[in-house]
């Protein structure tokens, strides 16, 4: 089962700047070896639906050490058949365009 997830963590009560909690998710998203994105709002894992959940729950267990309410919102695309996905869908949309996108 291939997946796109893409998800988006945030402690609510740890005031504007949240990133020293964010760049500890992006620590474990990194180190876990899944394909990913990070975008300016969000992540998205590329891989198999229990790999990409654990990864999103050991973010999650490593924000609960510290933050009491956490935000978190989830969207995923599941495709029976179909690898590099990640960079496929926007190549794909390019193509049709006729030209790279920003990035």
């Amino acid at each position: 089962m291939s997946v796109l997830l893409e998800f988006s963590m945030t402690p609510l009560d740890k005031g504007e700047s949240v990133s020293p909690y964010v760049s500890r998710s992006l620590d474990i998203i990194d180190k876990s070896g899944i394909p990913y994105k990070l975008g300016p709002m969000g992540t998205c894992l590329e891989g198999e639906w229990d790999e990409v959940m654990g990864v999103v729950k050991a973010c999650l267990e490593r924000m609960q050490e510290d933050c009491v309410r956490i935000s978190i919102s989830i969207k995923a695309d599941y495709r029976k058949e179909g690898q590099n996905r990640l960079a496929g869908k926007i190549a794909s949309v390019e193509g049709k365009v006729g030209r790279p996108l920003q990035k």
